[in-house]
């Protein structure tokens, strides 16, 4: 199942149940670009859902070392001729990994921004010429935590080894603008992202 959830980028659901949601992004831009690849056991689901769509990746980008982002690394490489981008600080075998990128690196359209807290590996990509974030588990969408969709929240303690840096480390966000923000685990944010998360960051009444 896939939703081109704004022009050419489509959200690609791996699995929906009672474990939550997960996902990948594929984005028609210079290159067919995947950004994170599921569980290893959802590898033939998101070869379906990439059939259905019609578009073969040729480049692909992990976010962050959870086995929901990058299981599938390997059996996306067997399938697919893909160049591979994987965080530097991102524990992998490197015979699955082209190029290793950090904070601030291009990778065609996106710009990386390093955003720790949840890991110590996560990253953000945004194209900003699109209007597009892909927020990696910076924050989930709120209806993950039970609240009305189309808003942002921190992931929960449990899954974050440091939810106080998480939690700052945003901040490293509001320096682009997107309109959308793509999220895991949640629903994503269409319309007014970036607004939205500064709104979270910076509330009334924050301490200097």
């Amino acid at each position: 199942m896939y939703d081109e959830i704004a022009p050419n980028v489509y959200d690609v659901t791996l699995h929906d149940g009672g474990n939550g949601r997960y996902r990948a992004f594929l984005f028609d831009v210079d290159v067919p670009t995947l950004v994170d690849t599921g569980l290893a056991d959802t590898a033939e689901v998101l070869f379906d859902g990439l059939e259905e769509i019609g578009l073969d990746p040729e480049r692909v980008v992990i976010t962050h070392g959870d086995g929901d982002h990058i299981g599938g690394l390997e059996a996306v490489r067997d399938r697919y001729d893909v160049e591979t981008w994987v965080p530097d600080r991102t524990a992998v075998d490197d015979s699955l990994v082209d190029r290793r990128y950090g904070d601030e690196d291009a990778i065609g359209p996106f710009t990386a921004v390093h955003v720790p807290g949840h890991t110590p590996d996560n990253h953000a990509l945004i194209d900003e010429d699109r209007g597009v974030a892909v927020l990696g588990d910076a924050v989930f969408g709120s209806d993950a935590r039970g609240l009305p969709a189309g808003y942002f929240v921190l992931p929960t303690g449990f899954y974050s080894e440091d939810l106080l840096e998480a939690d700052e480390n945003l901040e490293r966000l509001l320096e682009y603008e997107f309109e959308t923000g793509l999220v895991y685990h949640g629903s994503s944010v269409r319309s007014g992202g970036a607004a939205k998360l500064s709104s979270f960051v910076d509330f009334v009444g924050k301490p200097e």
